[in-house]
């Protein structure tokens, strides 16, 4: 007998998550035969947008998020800088570069240990108080010296953590959201003592990744090798590229790639389309490429179940992500699964750490930061880049010299999309069939699948709906279970 399970809200992600997995015997195996990702909030940045002065666009999208807002600053100014035609010197593209670099090693450090790991750790005698408490405890979770030692390192990366900020906040002005970011550049004036007090952080911070957190990746790694054949998913994978490396932005860190049916090809953003028909929005707003795209909610609508949008390329289902990126660069090939994400994303954080450090030898104290620009009367506007969880896209239209339309495609718009107007499943719901759930009581097989992906529910959705639907069993997971 198929039991359902509806896991509402998901814990330690960001955001509003519910995932519902209906549960069979397969084989003789308990495993997901269907899998809905749903976003229950609603996001309207889009709207909030129009009308105003373009400037306005970096500051008003950091608030998408509070944990990537420096991502949403860099794809709003790289789309200022297309609209308004302008280059940033040397010095600003490489400000932007650092603190962007400052807000990837946070969140990653941040995945790994405070959203990630205690799906894999029995913290019993270990963390016995909320919010850890209630939690699930399952028979193959670590035990022993490793749990005591992956959970005191819990507490070292919170304190890792604020120093990446703190570092960060050194160009940026301040962290989580930077108020250095503008059209053409960045406003913080380059200083030795700057360099210097970065750098200072930045080795503390490299330290740590080099000697805890990708060996703590590698131990998870070896407890836990069947999740390297767990979570496959769709088997596709997208990147837009981060990180410049010049002032023609053709040269990043980064390459813009995907991965598609088994073989690498570029990336044409005119081949991306938003599908609505699973999402609570108005079929105006579906069967768009972003650049023309529409957001008209209809909470109302019947046959949707998620606030998300359904973003495919070339009508095809693509993970974005660590991997992705890691994928593309030649950097990770060794899978698509839970573990392979987990993994890609520590190797990663090491590569950006590292080449940050030669960053700050590129500075030039007292040199230009920012180029001057002036508001066009009309523009349409891309700008393409990464956040940590992956793929980010802005689109922006300019009359008047006043916004008339932005558009908004972040990644967790790719991973947790609902089904499109094909019936294809998302990411993350493609990556859930045939996971194995050993106790439909204790799903925590789900959760490891779910968090892999490092979910971002505040960037994809805000506004909540309350959720009627009865049937099936329902599992709710308390706000304090981890």
């Amino acid at each position: 007998m198929p039991t359902t399970i509806t896991i509402d809200p998901v814990t330690r992600i960001e955001g509003h998550l519910e995932i519902e997995v209906t549960v069979d015997s397969v084989g003789g195996e308990q495993k997901v035969v269907d899998a809905k990702s749903a976003g229950t909030m609603f996001r309207g940045f889009e709207i909030i947008l129009a009308g105003r002065d373009p400037r306005d666009a970096a500051q008003y999208t950091q608030r998408i998020c509070g944990v990537c807002p420096v991502s949403h600053a860099m794809a709003s100014c790289l789309n200022l800088d297309d609209a308004f035609g302008v280059t940033s010197p040397d010095n600003g593209r490489i400000l932007r570069n650092l603190v962007l670099g400052s807000n990837f090693i946070q969140s990653h450090i941040l995945h790994f240990y405070h959203l990630s790991v205690l799906d894999y750790v029995d913290t019993t005698g270990l963390l016995d108080m909320s919010p850890w408490t209630p939690r699930y405890v399952t028979p193959d979770m670590t035990t022993g010296p490793t749990a005591a030692a992956l959970v005191s390192n819990y507490v070292t990366a919170l304190a890792l953590r604020r120093k990446a900020h703190q570092m960060g906040a050194i160009f940026g002005g301040k962290l989580p959201c930077t108020g250095s970011f503008v059209v053409g550049g960045c406003t913080e004036v380059v200083t030795a003592e700057k360099i210097a007090d970065f750098r200072t952080l930045l080795t503390e911070i490299r330290a740590f990744i080099d000697n805890t957190y990708v060996p703590d990746a590698a131990t998870l790694a070896g407890l836990f090798p069947s999740y390297y054949g767990i979570g496959t998913g769709c088997g596709n994978l997208l990147a837009f590229g981060a990180f410049d490396l010049d002032a023609t932005g053709a040269n990043m860190l980064f390459n813009r790639g995907r991965y598609t049916d088994g073989a690498s090809h570029s990336v044409d953003p005119a081949q991306i389309t938003e599908y609505v028909q699973y999402g609570w929005y108005t079929p105006a707003s579906g069967n768009k490429n972003p650049a023309q795209g529409v957001t008209e909610p209809d909470a109302d609508k019947l046959g949707a179940y998620s606030w998300l949008k359904a973003p495919r390329y070339a009508d095809k289902v693509h993970e974005t992500g660590p991997l992705a990126r890691m994928w593309v660069n030649g950097e990770y090939v060794n899978g698509i699964s839970t573990l392979d994400r987990i993994v890609a994303r520590a190797n990663e954080t090491k590569l950006i750490a590292d080449t940050m450090d030669s960053w700050l030898d590129e500075l030039t104290p007292g040199a230009a930061t920012c180029a001057p620009s002036t508001i066009p009367q009309q523009a349409a506007s891309m700008g393409l880049t990464e956040a940590p969880r992956g793929a980010l896209g802005h689109w922006m239209n300019i009359d008047g010299s006043v916004i008339t339309r932005y558009q908004v495609v972040t990644p967790t718009n790719w991973n947790a999309s609902p089904k499109d107007d094909l019936d294809q499943m998302g990411p993350i719901e493609a990556a859930l069939l045939d996971v194995p759930v050993v106790d439909v009581t204790k799903p925590v097989e789900v959760l490891r699948v779910v968090h892999s992906f490092d979910p971002c529910l505040a960037c994809a959705v805000h506004l909540t709906r309350p959720d009627d639907r009865a049937g099936g069993t329902r599992v709710l997971i308390h706000p304090g279970i981890l």
